[in-house]
């Protein structure tokens, strides 16, 4: 069973929620409000908004598979351990001393702009099982990576650390179609 932090299962509801109970009504409205128009077939605000509710139909099976059989693991609440698992967040040097810090999520919710690290990626996955002081060499596609680990954490985000969570989802008309504006 694949794991995903809390914070990421809430978020994926929440833009679940938001195209259901929002998005997905209005888009039914318009595209009724198009029918009584007449001629369905030369009937562009019809078209468009069957097109669009398909797309959002499309995300929303998306999103839904994505938190299908998974464990949710609230990483605020994850006891503490001297080895590095799934929700940890951990300090690291590389080999010209610049440190990183990365809580360790399923590929699912990982951005790193956000310092959520992927356990499924060549980096995750090498440290999983390790512990401080442990030097990490990565094989990645272009080159050869060395990392210590410097600390392990796990709980909340420690204070003066880069946080990892999420932005909070921010209820907004999601663009589905990617041939606009093009």
């Amino acid at each position: 069973m694949r794991k995903m932090t809390k914070r990421g299962h809430i978020e994926i509801e929440r833009e679940i929620n938001y195209l259901w109970n929002t998005e997905r009504p209005f888009v039914v409205e318009e595209v009724y409000e198009a029918a009584q128009l007449g001629d369905r077939s030369e009937n562009a605000a019809y078209i468009y908004g069957k097109q669009r509710m398909r797309m959002i139909d499309k995300r929303l099976g998306q999103l839904r598979r994505k938190i299908k059989d998974v464990e949710v693991i609230d990483t605020d609440e994850q006891a503490s351990s001297e080895t590095v698992a799934f929700g940890a967040y951990v300090e690291l040097e590389d080999q010209d001393e610049q440190t990183r810090h990365f809580r360790l999520v399923d590929a699912e919710e990982s951005d790193l702009q956000r310092n959520r690290l992927s356990v499924q990626s060549p980096v995750g996955s090498a440290l999983l099982g390790r512990s401080e002081g442990d030097d990490v060499t990565i094989r990645l596609p272009k080159k050869t990576v060395e990392y210590e680990i410097i600390s392990v954490h796990y709980g909340p985000d420690p204070d003066g650390w880069p946080p990892s969570t999420p932005e909070p989802y921010v209820e907004k008309e999601v663009d589905l179609d990617p041939n606009r504006n093009r």
